[in-house]
């Protein structure tokens, strides 16, 4: 009898379990009708509603995963109300919804310590049910709900936060979403929906979720209306007339970085119906090594003294923690710039006319046309030998030819020095005049690359080791960021190129003015590390047509283009980023980079002529200085010789005395 009293007593507790869950709580109609509404795609449901029973709880699981057009939805229930169980660090939170219900123990402490997960890329549902008490499901009205609940929660502007209430004056269930641009600016309510009871085909009272808007945009396009709200803006000037001439384009070549940026936060401002206040400073900010703060306007970011970063910068590892990147906001970059040195500033232009194979066969048509000339000639001397009883007696002795005079005559030939050998035979004579003829034309080639290579730009300099190899003078503009870039360098090329190239013996920098670093790339051999953009626009305006011909760029700073900065976590980052999204795709970003920004000039084919300097023939002076020396060397040599020779030959005579 044990045995199937159980049974019975568990056949009828599954039958009351289905009977109470055949009747949907309302609670649970209510989340179950309002989240696919929600904007965006909902995949998981983390419930802080730890006080509900637990057939409501199931009720909740069936409900949602049943007919949700989206799929089944990951259901967690948090085992307390504790921050710890919120998503701080999951990166798909923005496809998460948190419910919580305020009737439940610490809920409200819950929402407290939230901070920016309540309007930064999280969906909440926040309704009171009144179950902590034990009695019957209680919605709150709505006045009430804002004023006890809601009240000092930062709802701001990217909030998405749904709150169920109960309208006082007609008795609806409303679904409202509130938000405030600041702590201090007014609220602004948002209804979303409301319950409506209507008869079934039953006889049965079903309420069901009525939207107020069925095409209702996403938040951050239906709060793009800010009030003329002020955002503080921080702006990095470094030249004080910078100040006077923000909206028009005088000295476009100072703070063109600030005034591009400048403009594009005007026209967001505008599309969000807001107004700017300027913070100026001059630094983007370094960290304190002692407190772990920014200066600048990093700083004022970091410190919340500033909404938004009103010139662009690089982006940088260390940099991610403190704000937000949003949007490339201009397409420069800075980089050494320099005019191509001459083409034997970097080479031999000696060696370079003829390829390592014409070398080859010209040095194999050298010894072998000397030694068919040796052949040739010793064998005339023998026909003249065996017949030297006939020649007359005042002809001249025959002087005997060597394999080292017709090599060298080969190569007086090559160098069209002329034949020092006079051929007697037509075959000795047939023999010099071919190499006469071949080595003329080898030799017009040769000449005339030489001047063509004397004239030619080099372009071995391509990345900073050849630029450290080289023996340009380096500079950079005397900017924050050139100073922070090149004395924090740590790869070995680039902080080897400060030590040497930058900074000086008596420690002193290389930093000067965009002025005076432009006319000194105007003298050549000196490579000038600035923004392209605005070196390009003073090369435009003092170069000479020539001079603009043979500019060469070596990227020193290996950084994406600069980015238009916010807050960290702030809630104006997705108006503001769409607002800048849209700039580029109508074409105002790039119409202010246009106006600010200078492209690198065209080479107009204009031709200067070059004049050869000692840089250009030091191969062959130096040539000459070696030869010279092996000259001295041979002729002391030789010297030594004789006089051992006539030493050694003394001593042999005397021994016969």
């Amino acid at each position: 009898m044990g045995p199937s009293r159980s049974l019975v007593f568990v056949g009828i507790l599954f039958l009351v379990t289905i009977g109470l869950a055949s009747q949907v709580d309302q609670r649970v109609a209510v989340i179950r009708d309002i989240l696919p509404h929600l904007d965006g795609t909902t995949r998981r449901l983390l419930a802080f509603i730890g006080c509900w029973p637990s057939n409501v709880r199931y009720q909740l699981w069936r409900e949602i995963n049943g007919d949700h057009p989206h799929g089944t939805i990951g259901l967690q229930f948090a085992a307390s109300n504790d921050r710890h169980y919120l998503p701080w660090h999951d990166p798909n939170r923005h496809l998460m919804v948190v419910l919580v219900d305020l009737g439940c123990p610490r809920s409200a402490q819950l929402l407290q310590d939230a901070g920016h997960l309540l309007y930064y890329r999280l969906r909440w549902i926040l309704l009171h049910s009144g179950a902590a008490a034990g009695g019957p499901t209680a919605w709150p009205d709505c006045t009430k709900y804002r004023e006890t609940y809601l009240a000092h929660l930062p709802l701001l502007v990217s909030s998405e936060v749904y709150y169920i209430c109960m309208n006082p004056i007609t008795g609806q269930l409303l679904v409202q979403q509130q938000y405030r641009l600041s702590s201090s600016s007014a609220t602004t309510v948002e209804t979303v929906g409301h319950w409506e009871s209507q008869q079934s085909t039953t006889s049965e009272r079903v309420e069901r979720f009525i939207l107020e808007d069925r095409n209702r945009p996403v938040t951050s396009v239906r709060r793009k209306n800010f009030n003329r709200f002020k955002l503080r803006t921080s702006l990095v000037v470094l030249h004080n007339e910078t100040l006077n001439h923000l909206d028009d384009y005088t000295n476009k070549h100072l703070d063109t970085l600030s005034r591009v940026t400048y403009q594009l936060t005007k026209t967001v401002a505008q599309q969000l119906n807001a107004s700017v206040r300027y913070i100026v400073t001059n630094s983007w900010g370094y960290r304190n090594a002692s407190t772990g703060l920014y200066n600048g306007m990093i700083g004022e970011l970091q410190r919340g003294r500033a909404d938004l970063g009103g010139c662009a910068l690089f982006f940088t590892q260390e940099r991610i923690p403190l704000i937000d990147y949003l949007s490339m906001s201009t397409s420069t970059r800075a980089k050494f710039v320099f005019r191509a040195p001459k083409l034997s500033f970097t080479d031999n232009v000696f060696a370079l006319p003829f390829d390592r194979y014409v070398w080859y066969c010209t040095i194999s048509f050298i010894v072998l046309s000397g030694v068919l000339l040796a052949v040739v000639l010793r064998v005339e001397q023998q026909l003249r030998s065996s017949s030297s009883s006939f020649d007359r007696q005042d002809d001249p002795p025959l002087t005997p030819i060597h394999l080292s005079d017709t090599l060298l005559n080969s190569f007086g030939t090559t160098c069209q020095q002329g034949s020092f050998i006079e051929p007697k035979t037509g075959a000795s004579r047939c023999l010099i005049l071919l190499c006469l003829v071949v080595l003329m034309f080898l030799y017009a080639s040769y000449s005339a690359n030489i001047v063509a290579l004397i004239q030619s730009p080099s372009t071995k300099i391509r990345t900073v080791e050849d630029l450290l190899a080289s023996h340009m003078k380096t500079g950079a503009e005397d900017t924050v960021y050139n100073k922070y870039y090149f004395r924090h360098a740590t790869d070995p090329i680039r902080k080897a190129l400060y030590q040497r190239k930058i900074r000086n013996k008596d420690g002193s920098e290389n930093f000067v003015t965009l002025a005076r670093g432009v006319e000194l790339l105007r003298q050549g051999l000196y490579a000038l590390h600035v923004e392209l953009g605005v070196c390009y626009r003073l090369i435009s305006d003092t170069f000479q047509e020539e001079e603009k011909c043979g500019l060469q760029e070596v990227e020193y700073i290996k950084v994406i283009d600069p980015y238009y900065a916010v807050q960290k976590n702030s809630s104006f980052r997705e108006p503001v980023r769409i607002s800048l999204f849209q700039l580029r795709e109508f074409g105002i970003q790039g119409r202010e980079q246009a106006q600010l920004y200078t492209k690198k000039p065209r080479c107009s084919g204009g031709t200067s002529f070059t004049q050869v300097s000692i840089v250009d023939v030091w191969p062959a002076l130096a040539t000459l200085g070696w030869g010279y020396l092996l000259t001295l060397g041979v002729l002391i040599a030789e010297k030594l010789w004789c006089f051992c020779r006539r030493k050694l030959r003394s001593r042999g005579i005397n021994r016969f005395d």
